[in-house]
């Protein structure tokens, strides 16, 4: 097991054991937070005013710069104003080093308890916490800085630098970094730290930022104050938001939206959860994906902050873990490379034995990958917790409007006018959106009330409900057609019985009800999310897995309508833009081309 990265010295003080540097002064970490950071930006007069405001760092450590400007802004937050935090972190110390650390100062408990109840893991990649109490949003990238900040779509209003010393950690002052601290800058951005490196000055002024010495902190004869060139941003009123779909993906764009300060209006044409959300249950799990590039990447991500998010509905979790059995020769290595991957926490996954795997389902099985973290949910109480309340009504064209749009229903009456829709149909995204590149895919599931049993998926699956299981499902590409056909519970069944005779055993005699509906799939097997034209977005081609994939982007959906920082990393984010179909297209014509000439 790797060392922790902190350790506490003789007086309490936690120093770095890599770089062997003090997290904070000696003369008192939160007085030098406040005086070389807070005031060295200019807060609170900074964000007066604000409706978003955005502040990055180099340096997560203990949170301590976090929680002090947490409290400032709590105290001085401009009306309606949000407060969005990005921080780095290479290499991050548990929750229990940062309690241990942060007890220093019991004025900042309230704080500290909050952040501490949603640390950060180790998984490589950008972690989010929300603090609805302080209208707060914080971003921690788990990765090298250079990394981070290209990964990073945001502009920061302001920055703290507080990487370890640039004499034992030279790598966070490099020249590629500071010039991604200019470039990741809003006009007028102001920077604070405590070094007056020579290396540093020179890198920051070398792109355009306005470098000055002012007094140090404690110890420190001399500090920065850097300003980036440019006036500061001016925000606007918020603007109308209407989502038009009541399934997952409505629900998860209307909850972070909220999240960022602004209402918006759902439309549904049925009631909320008529289509694909309205199954009794939805398994949480992430697709497993060997390759560990940018698909993989994106399944970990999404599934870590559904994990999340679904924690804090505890009366939706109906059960927690799964198991994926091998179905394939190679499946044991794929998933023995994926555990050992940093793309999850540590030992969230892990590779059972048959033995092992059969006492988790109570018959023969193969071998299989534990997934702790999985969850079965009710999807019914995530719409409920999630939707704000919807109004019914078949929104059957839209309309341009200005600068906006006009939601038209089906006798040409106005439902709406609104900023930005966005569209949340799932399989019927082409309705509203005719270029839409959905693949419908009809699915039925078989239901039993009584017996139960664990979450278990091979190339069906199995999953407890409140009342029993659930067991299947079908997938027939291209069929639209969602009445229940026996011949696919008797297909359902067909597949149980061959994978676990005796739980199938077990249902005899047993009424099997059955729902079909149809999924929203696309050819690369990727979703669709992001702007389609100007203030227009969509959420959608989501497959099997909208329970998994949509709280995420969701928020990233919400974060680029509204000009907030994104929580999904710039190279995830493309491979899910809804233009990437035109843009192949588009290059396989100048390739022929080329050929042709």
């Amino acid at each position: 097991m790797d060392e922790p990265p902190v350790i506490f010295d003789a007086d309490g003080l936690p120093r770095s054991r890599r770089y062997g540097d003090v997290y904070f002064s000696r003369e008192g970490g939160l007085a030098e937070s406040r005086a070389v950071f807070l005031a060295g930006c200019d807060m609170p007069a900074r964000w007066a005013g604000r409706r978003y405001f955005t502040v990055a760092e180099l340096g997560f450590g203990t949170g301590l710069n976090i929680a002090a400007l947490l409290e400032l802004w709590r105290a001085h937050r401009p009306p309606c104003g949000h407060l969005s935090i990005f921080s780095i972190e290479a290499d991050p110390m548990s929750a229990e080093a940062a309690g241990r650390a942060l007890a220093a100062w019991p004025d900042l408990a309230p704080i500290s308890e909050a952040m501490l109840a949603r640390w950060p893991g180790r998984r490589a990649g950008f972690h989010r916490a929300e603090f609805p109490d302080f209208s707060a949003t914080l971003d921690v990238a788990i990765l090298d800085a250079a990394a981070a900040l290209k990964a990073w779509d945001g502009r920061a209003d302001a920055w703290f630098l507080d990487g370890f010393s640039p004499a034992v950690n030279p790598d966070m002052w490099r020249d590629e970094v500071m010039a991604l601290v200019a470039v990741r800058s809003a006009p007028a951005a102001r920077i604070a730290t405590y070094t007056v490196a020579g290396q540093v000055r020179r890198a920051l002024a070398a792109n355009g930022l306005t470098v000055e010495r002012r007094p140090g902190f404690g110890a420190k004869r001399e500090r920065l104050e850097v300003i980036a060139p440019g006036e500061a941003t001016v925000d606007g009123a918020p603007p109308r938001v209407a989502i038009v779909g009541a399934g997952i993906a409505g629900a998860a764009l209307a909850r972070a939206f909220g999240a960022l300060g602004v209402t918006a209006r759902v439309f549904e044409m049925a009631r909320p959860g008529a289509g694909a959300s309205g199954n009794p249950v939805a398994t949480v799990t992430p697709r497993l994906d060997a390759g560990l590039a940018a698909p993989a990447q994106l399944h970990a991500h999404a599934f870590a902050r559904a994990v999340r998010l679904y924690a804090d509905i505890p009366d939706a979790i109906v059960a927690r873990g799964a198991l994926q059995l091998d179905s394939l020769p190679r499946d044991a290595h794929r998933f023995a490379k994926i555990a050992a991957s940093d793309l999850f926490e540590p030992e969230a996954l892990a590779p059972l034995t048959p033995e092992a795997a059969s006492d988790v389902v109570g018959e023969p099985a193969p071998a299989a990958l534990a997934i702790r973290d999985a969850l079965v949910i009710d999807p019914a109480t995530i719409l409920v917790a999630w939707l704000p309340a919807v109004e019914i009504g078949h929104v059957a064209e839209l309309a341009p409007a200005g600068d906006g749009w006009r939601l038209v229903g089906t006798t040409g009456e106005t439902l709406a006018e609104a900023d930005i829709v966005c569209l949340a149909t799932g399989a019927a995204l082409s309705a509203l959106w005719p270029e839409a590149p959905i693949v419908p895919v009809r699915g039925q599931l078989s239901l039993v009330d009584g017996p139960s049993a664990p979450a278990v998926a091979w190339s069906a699956y199995v999953a407890p409900t409140r009342t029993g299981l659930v067991f299947g499902a079908t997938y027939d590409r291209g069929e639209t057609d969602a009445a229940p056909r026996q011949a696919d519970d008797e297909r359902n069944l067909a597949a149980l019985t061959d994978r676990f005779p005796r739980l199938a055993a077990r249902l005899a005699g047993r009424a099997i009800g059955s729902r079909a509906s149809i999924r929203a799939a696309t050819a690369d097997q990727a979703p669709l999310v992001g702007a389609v034209a100007p203030g227009l977005m969509v959420l959608g081609g989501l497959g099997s897995r909208g329970f998994t994939l949509a709280p995420l982007l969701a928020e990233h959906v919400a974060a680029m309508a509204l000009g907030a920082p994104s929580p999904l990393p710039m190279q995830l984010a493309r491979i899910v833009a809804p233009g990437r179909f035109a843009e192949r297209a588009r290059r396989r014509g100048l390739a022929v081309g080329g050929e042709a000439v």
